[in-house]
């Protein structure tokens, strides 16, 4: 799977609290929690945000508490990945589990700058910095979880499972 945006960058210890604030933790309608996706540490994001953008930062993104709404309002805004150097374990299995791909990069993180168009291929983990002509890697998914994310998630694979078996 092939993915193209945006670069929209952060520092490090991007909360869930920031990513979508308590306030709104009553709604859950995606669509609705999007509307304020990352209102309390970036006001312009859901006015900038354009589908398959991507979500950059450093270290530990997501950390806070284990709220599924964060992942939740992230893809619905129309994220397409997040790459960081690192991420809280609990937003990464989230994410994985409605299927929002994160990549950890160090190289690419460092070298790129918010505004910047990258290309990003899943299935091998390059990542294509198209502003600045650059190339790096990073850890592709194992099978699984790479069946998981091209699902839409744990729910749509286990759909697309049981319809198989029943055919």
């Amino acid at each position: 799977m092939i993915l193209n945006g945006k670069v929209h960058k952060y520092g490090a210890d991007v909360n869930t609290d920031v990513i979508i604030p308590a306030r709104y933790l009553n709604v859950s309608d995606p669509a609705e929690l999007a509307k304020h996706c990352m209102e309390d540490i970036d006001r312009e994001f859901v006015a900038e945000v354009q589908p398959g953008d991507i979500i950059m930062a450093t270290t530990n993104f997501g950390c806070g508490s284990s709220r599924e709404h964060a992942p939740l309002a992230i893809k619905a805004s129309g994220i397409s990945c997040i790459i960081a150097k690192s991420f809280a374990r609990i937003f990464f299995r989230n994410a994985i589990n409605i299927g929002l791909p994160l990549l950890e990069c160090e190289e690419a993180v460092a070298q790129t700058e918010a505004g910047d168009l990258l290309e990003v291929d899943l299935s091998s983990g390059k990542i294509k910095n198209l502003t600045r002509g650059m190339t790096f890697t990073a850890k592709p998914y194992p099978d699984f979880m790479a069946e998981l994310i091209s699902a839409g998630g744990l729910i749509e694979y286990t759909k697309q499972r049981l319809i198989s078996r029943r055919l």
